[in-house]
């Protein structure tokens, strides 16, 4: 229930972090997209190929250390019906090799189309006499700011199969405070949400003493990080903005709990693209992702106390 299979991924591995697979054509090696442009001309079947080539890889290479990865849909919906295709291969081909995978999605819905959501990332259509899985992700971010109508079709899939959501919060990007700062009766409108996540979760809290709701709440705002991270005991965060984007292991820390855990921490091009920054030969991008992933991993945990 709520986290836990993430949880123990992560005191499996020692690592609270969590790889975002959001590829374009650019950051693939020219060797890998050479060889199917070969085989199926400038296509988006060719692109998609060689995308899944290069997730497959990488995700060979750091499934020991690594205990999640990350999606983000409109990598792949670029790509039209192959990239959603190389979507669902990513997302079956990780949790064979034991990964929890969230689907970075980010739906917002109410009612039955919101439950088609649920169902296509998260649950499962029938077919005739067969109960299918359309992606089989095991979390699925989510913005609720359509309110309750937009998560209660959520949490029965959450309940069921053991799936998580994670509501956006306190996002990273820089204009978030536009809408996400303004005060409601003095209190900040990402504090309301984050009140909401500990409600919607409040039947689903696993041994681990967090729910099936989480919340994304940006590495850039480490205030905000430590103050949701007190007032909300019972929400896991994910945690995106660090590296790139100018978070900082240090300001990180905040968002995990006294033995380390509550939170994951993403990175998605520092970690694809470490080859192109090693400046190392092309064909070993997998083995650079590995290293950088290490050097992540270190980073954090230095100002953890990681049971």
């Amino acid at each position: 229930m709520g986290f836990d299979r993430l949880i123990e991924k992560i005191k499996a591995t020692k690592n609270p972090s969590v790889v975002g697979l959001d590829p374009k054509l650019d950051y693939v090696p020219e060797h890998l997209i050479r060889d199917f442009l070969q085989e199926d001309g400038c296509s988006l079947k060719a692109a998609s190929r060689a995308i899944f080539a290069f997730n497959k890889a990488i995700i060979d290479e750091i499934c020991d250390i690594v205990p999640a990865i990350k999606p983000q849909a409109a990598y792949y919906e670029m790509y039209g019906y192959h990239g959603m295709k190389t979507l669902e291969k990513t997302i079956r081909y990780a949790r064979l090799k034991g990964m929890f995978v969230i689907t970075d999605g980010k739906r917002n819905d109410i009612g039955t189309t919101m439950e088609a959501y649920a169902a296509a990332h998260l649950g499962t259509v029938r077919v005739d006499e067969n109960e299918l899985q359309p992606f089989g992700a095991d979390a699925l971010t989510v913005n609720g700011y359509l309110g309750s109508d937009g998560i209660r079709p959520l949490l029965d899939i959450c309940k069921a199969e053991d799936k998580g959501i994670f509501v956006l919060v306190k996002t990273s990007n820089p204009s978030s405070g536009e809408l996400q700062d303004q005060k409601i009766d003095g209190v900040p409108l990402y504090a309301r949400m984050g009140d909401l996540c500990e409600q919607w979760g409040a039947d689903t809290i696993g041994k681990y003493g967090y729910s099936a709701v989480g919340a994304v709440v940006g590495a850039t705002y480490p205030a905000q990080l430590k103050e949701l991270r007190e007032r909300l005991p019972h929400t896991f965060f994910l945690v995106p903005g660090y590296g790139s984007q100018g978070g900082g292991a240090e300001g990180v820390a905040a968002a995990f709990d006294a033995q380390g855990l509550g939170a994951v921490v993403n990175s998605s091009r520092a970690i694809m693209c470490a080859y192109q920054k090693e400046g190392c030969d092309p064909h070993d991008f997998a083995g650079a992702a590995r290293r950088e992933a290490l050097r992540m991993r270190d980073d954090i945990t230095s100002y953890l106390h990681l049971g």
